[in-house]
């Protein structure tokens, strides 16, 4: 899985610890599940279209953009690195950008470091690759991590979250010789 689906990864291992039980419609845009009262969305749109699928669950369900949780890749924070925040602009994410134009900026977001290419130019590339040999041994602890966090979202306020789930990021070592 490359670097751009780390949030689907999330949601994968949501839906499986909870037992999650499938809801999709070809309507949605998306692959959905349900736990109770919580919904876990994996658009199948383009990535800078996913808003148009988190518009019409939101409607459907009429689900309030303040219990939204958005989780994704950010390249401007190192990788393993998990951050929170409520609200804000899309720091050039096309998906954030999409879901910002359909329902708004007041979802919270979990937001999670893939580490950033040597040049601008590489970015559409860089998160459309795998992680790399270094990098796959953590994406397990990382994606359990981010999981508890996102059920701890649900129930606890931001703050509280952000003290116990922010991370700086995971030290890689170089390849050995």
């Amino acid at each position: 899985m490359h670097r751009h689906n780390i949030g689907w990864r999330v949601i994968d291992h949501l839906v499986s610890d909870l037992g999650a039980r499938d809801i999709s419609k070809s309507s949605f845009q998306g692959e959905l599940y349900r736990h109770g009262n919580l919904f876990f969305l994996k658009p199948t749109t383009y990535m800078n279209l996913s808003g148009k699928s988190v518009q019409i669950v939101k409607n459907f369900f009429k689900i309030d953009p303040e219990d939204i949780v958005v989780i994704h890749d950010d390249i401007d924070l190192p990788f393993g690195a998990v951050r929170f925040k409520q609200g804000g602009g899309h720091g050039g994410h096309n998906g954030l950008r999409s879901i910002d134009e359909m329902i708004g900026r007041d979802y919270y977001r979990i937001r999670i470091g893939v580490g950033k290419p040597e040049h601008k130019s590489q970015v559409a590339d860089y998160v459309l690759h795998d992680f790399s040999a270094e990098e796959t041994p953590h994406l397990e602890e990382i994606t359990s991590h981010v999981s508890e966090a996102a059920l701890t979202l649900n129930k606890r306020e931001l703050d509280d979250v952000r003290t116990r789930f922010s991370r700086k990021g995971i030290d890689l070592l170089p390849p050995s010789n």
